[in-house]
């Protein structure tokens, strides 16, 4: 079995139960088939994202979910998700914010396997069938995070 290592950031109160996140972190960690892994999830606010994507992507904005694969065979690396824009994106789809959250955590955890959308056409294909494949084995609601956006945010 994978761990999870989890952790809240910048939010008083958290909007939504460790537990749900932690268990949905792990029945996709075992749905892609990554055993005897680790996984560090840090659930955040757009205040805490922000430097973050400004350090790491030159984009000093708020943004939905980074990635921060490690070079390691255990440690798969970290997965950091701002729950104030999920739950902005949530209400704008119609869904609540745990499918929301699900939805990111599969877009970050497919960034930690070398998926990349951004290198070209091919690459981005190939990560919505990878999305849309995970959503559907674990019952998931919602379109993946790419197919939605290019559908033009339904």
């Amino acid at each position: 079995m994978s761990t999870v290592l989890s952790r809240v950031e910048g939010l008083d109160p958290c909007p939504i139960p460790m537990a749900w996140v932690e268990q949905d972190a792990q029945a996709l960690m075992a749905t892609a088939k990554l055993q005897d892994c680790e996984l560090s999830l840090v659930l955040c606010s757009d205040e805490f994202i922000a430097p973050l994507n400004g350090q790491w992507r030159d984009k000093p904005v708020s943004t939905d979910v980074l990635s921060f694969p490690q070079d390691d065979p255990v440690v798969l690396g970290d997965l950091v998700i701002s729950a104030d824009t999920a739950d902005r994106q949530a209400q704008e789809r119609g869904h609540d914010l745990r499918d929301e959250l699900r939805i990111l955590m599969v877009h970050g955890l497919l960034h930690l396997l070398g998926y990349d959308h951004e290198t070209s056409q091919e690459d981005l294909l190939e990560m919505v069938e990878a999305e849309g494949r995970l959503m559907v084995k674990l019952g998931w609601r919602g379109k993946g995070l790419i197919e939605r956006v290019t559908d033009g945010g339904t």
